[in-house]
């Protein structure tokens, strides 16, 4: 009896382990830097982002990471928000101010502005569906054009 006894007891903790494993890993697809509502789209590292990034809404750190990992994509998005005043050209000036190789300065605004992470947010939900960056363009502008003059021709 004792035997049988000692054997759950070891088979009990791998059980044990093996579970706990899975949810790690079911648990870290949710994360911002895991894949799920990123899903497969290109996204910096959480810890490259300034301290304010980190900190800020779910959104907008996902946000942030998109943009500094996709900046083709949103140097070819308006923003609508009025920022072209403040020499922002496109929704990815919104996020980064200047980037020199793997060095970037990131732009504060957008942690202040839902309209700007509105536009990526959109972005990032039309790429995953699959859609073109001019479909995208033609959606952004027309919902986006309410707001205020595009900062870009």
């Amino acid at each position: 009896m004792t035997s049988v006894f000692h054997f759950h007891k070891v088979k009990f903790p791998a059980l044990m382990l093996t579970v706990l494993g899975i949810i790690t890993v079911l648990l870290s697809a949710c994360s911002p830097d895991g894949g799920g509502a990123s899903g497969d789209l290109k996204m910096a590292p959480m810890a490259d982002m300034p301290a304010e990034v980190q900190d800020a809404a779910v959104t907008v750190r996902e946000a942030y990471q998109f943009a500094a990992a996709n900046p083709d994509v949103l140097q070819n998005l308006p923003c609508y928000c009025g920022c072209g005043p403040m020499g922002h050209t496109s929704n990815y000036s919104c996020y980064v101010q200047s980037a020199e190789g793997e060095e970037i300065v990131f732009d504060t605004h957008a942690l202040g502005c839902g309209i700007c992470v509105d536009i990526t947010q959109d972005a990032m939900r039309m790429l995953r569906d699959g859609k073109t960056m001019t479909e995208i363009r033609v959606a952004i502008d027309a919902d986006y054009s309410r707001f205020g003059p595009s900062n870009m021709p």
